[in-house]
């Protein structure tokens, strides 16, 4: 299997981001990549999030409809405990992933990632 075509780390250019946001995109979309190789990416109910540093109630989870060898670090989505979309994204997120990781992000502030994975 080959990931040449979206490298984990490419960073889209839609605004400054921390150093800290920047190595947090890059470490889950590495960690979505290797649920992939591990064969744990069923699709819709296997989701990865990782809490935005510095930013409190903020997370980023994977794009709706892209199979995990295509998430990478400037397509993951950056999204609110609400359910809002934080800056510029081509893709929605799936909701029943938001609905779950966001109750575990608002109610532990020190689960820095959350995997949820039905095997």
């Amino acid at each position: 299997m080959s990931f040449a075509h979206s490298p984990a780390g490419r960073i889209a250019e839609s605004g400054p981001l921390s150093e800290a946001e920047q190595q947090t995109r890059i470490d889950l979309a590495a960690a979505y990549r290797l649920a992939a190789l591990n064969g744990w990416d069923d699709l819709i109910y296997t989701h990865i999030s990782a809490s935005v540093p510095g930013e409190p109630g903020h997370f980023l989870i994977n794009p709706f409809g892209l199979a995990f060898d295509e998430v990478c670090a400037s397509n993951l989505v950056k999204i609110d405990i609400a359910g809002n979309i934080v800056g510029a994204s081509e893709h929605p997120v799936n909701a029943t992933g938001f609905a779950l990781h966001a109750a575990v992000h608002a109610a532990r502030d020190d689960a820095f990632c959350v995997l949820s994975c039905r095997l």
